[in-house]
């Protein structure tokens, strides 16, 4: 059986490395050995074993007859989109480690792929080598899925970590991910909470059955987090994560991607460093997480693997993804309920003003300055409460 890979950077090499080393035990589980036949990049690789298999067109695989299965390891929307969906149409089935593809595209290839007799297949999009979408997909078909809560940003977690650690300031902390290759040279998407927020757009998507437009979702990174809003978040007894949320609204869902602050108790509270996490909770199933490597070359390469052998085993038939084009009107994200902590001039007049009864953090962190705990009150409210509070600092939701 015969594949391909478009896009030989460091996600595209890690399927090439995953095809080779496992070789033996994915012809086993197959049936027959799956032989990477090309690999498109507008590169040369001298020395590298691929390079006599690369190619600069894409059409070299269209027009091959011999390719059955496509993995797309491009990154962006376009040029991944038309070569995609060229391959589709060719009847080559089709995996993607691209959430931006997939965000923005993913119901219209999905319908492709079912109209080819194809599979349009995306377990690495999110999660990295976590197997979360193949499970809400096939384990949890049964529930309802009423909540969703991640960690699934590697380069944010890892940052938050270092910061609650160290007691070290965002810019030190971002350089030093930067060094050491968890941070890109330019870290907007994962900051600034880009990255996460398509990723919760997918699983929402997966789990309302039609599409959910990431960008109507709230969207707050972690740039104006700082290390004196974690040494509140100590004496709080709490950790700052950034979360994709996604909660069952009526006949729709709210989300939010922004920093929380969780308890002990919360289930993703020890998840650290790069590791990512999905928790979820089911009408039937209660209580689950999905916990692992979040991103990197190897894991996010297992969960393409992943997708190779389970289209390789369905090779003659299209596996349904419910996943509509008709777009998902969302909840008012005005209405989210949450408790607030904010920081704000030291006085108390004007905050009980503002917020009412509020609970003060016992802590001389910040001399001038006071830190307080809201009562639980809607998104809305709390926006125009803080219009009215003098000197505030900053605010961070409570999990």
């Amino acid at each position: 059986m015969k594949a391909a890979i478009m896009g030989y950077g460091t996600i595209g090499s890690g399927v090439a490395e995953t095809l080779r080393i496992n070789h033996d035990v994915i012809a086993r589980r197959v049936g027959e050995p799956v032989e990477l036949a090309k690999v498109l990049d507008v590169r040369e690789f001298e020395g590298d074993p691929v390079q006599p298999l690369i190619v600069h067109d894409y059409k070299d695989i269209v027009n091959d007859p011999e390719i059955r299965i496509v993995v797309e390891t491009m990154g962006g929307v376009e040029p991944a989109y038309t070569f995609v969906k060229a391959m589709l149409e060719a009847g080559k089935h089709v995996t993607t480690s691209n959430k931006a593809l997939v965000a923005d595209k993913g119901a219209e290839l999905i319908q492709i792929a079912k109209e080819h007799n194809v599979n349009f297949m995306f377990e690495a999009s999110v999660g990295g080598g976590i197997p979360i979408i193949r499970s809400l997909q096939s384990c949890l078909t049964g529930d309802v899925i009423e909540y969703i809560a991640g960690i699934v940003n590697g380069t944010t977690n890892y940052m938050m970590t270092e910061m609650a650690d160290k007691g070290a300031d965002f810019d030190d902390v971002l350089k030093e991910a930067q060094d050491k290759g968890f941070a890109e040279k330019d870290p907007t998407a994962d900051i600034e909470g880009y990255d996460a927020c398509r990723k919760i757009a997918i699983l929402t998507s997966l789990v309302a059955g039609q599409q959910v437009d990431y960008q109507d979702i709230p969207t707050e990174g972690i740039t104006k987090i700082s290390a004196t809003d974690i040494r509140y978040a100590r004496k709080l007894g709490r950790k700052v994560k950034l979360l994709a949320t996604s909660r069952e609204s009526g006949d729709t869902y709210a989300c939010r991607v922004a920093p929380f602050l969780l308890p002990p108790e919360n289930p993703l509270y020890n998840v650290e460093s790069v590791f990512n996490a999905v928790f979820v909770h089911g009408n039937i199933l209660g209580d689950g997480m999905f916990y692992g490597s979040g991103a990197g070359k190897l894991p996010t390469a297992s969960a393409v693997v992943g997708d190779v052998v389970e289209i390789a085993k369905n090779l003659d038939k299209n596996i349904p993804i419910e996943w509509k084009a008709q777009k998902l009107t969302l909840a008012d994200p005005g209405e989210d309920k949450y408790r607030f902590f904010v920081r704000a001039t030291d006085d108390q007049g004007p905050i009980e003003a503002s917020f009412g009864e509020v609970d003060y953090v016992d802590a001389d962190i910040v001399p001038g300055e006071v830190g307080f705990v809201t009562r639980e009150i809607k998104q809305s409210d709390f926006d125009k409460a803080l219009k009215t509070l003098p000197g505030y600092v900053n605010s961070i939701r409570l999990a």
